[in-house]
Parts: C-alpha cells; sequence; structure tokens
C-alpha cells in the first residue's frame, strides 16, 4: 500500500475533545499543516473519525 499524506484544511475550534485528540494524533497542528502515514487500518480509523477537517491523498514512494 501506498503513503497517505494527510492535510487539514479547517480548523479543530468547536470540534469534540476526540476529534481534536485525534487530529493532534495524526501530527497536525494548524491548518495546511501535512504529513505522511503508512497506510494501516488504525491511521484509516482515524481519518474516517476526522474527515470533515482533514484532506487525503495517496503519494508515491
Amino acid at each position: 500500500m501506498s503513503p497517505l499524506k494527510v492535510t487539514q484544511i479547517r480548523s479543530t475550534i468547536g470540534s469534540i475533545g476526540k476529534h481534536k485528540r485525534t487530529v493532534r494524533s495524526l501530527g497536525l497542528k494548524h491548518i495546511r499543516d501535512s504529513k505522511v502515514h503508512e497506510d494501516t487500518p488504525q491511521v484509516r480509523g482515524m481519518i474516517h473519525k476526522v474527515s470533515h477537517l482533514i484532506h487525503v491523498e495517496e503519494v508515491d514512494e
């Protein structure tokens, strides 16, 4: 599986605490911040939980 680039596109202000902690655990601190993660079921679950706050794309290795 190819790595996933996760970018925060919306603020976590006004979000519930679980969503704030999930975005933070993905390594995102502010809007337009990006991190690359391996495509694992755990990361996919976190992405699904906060899909309204982030943008995900596959990157070439």
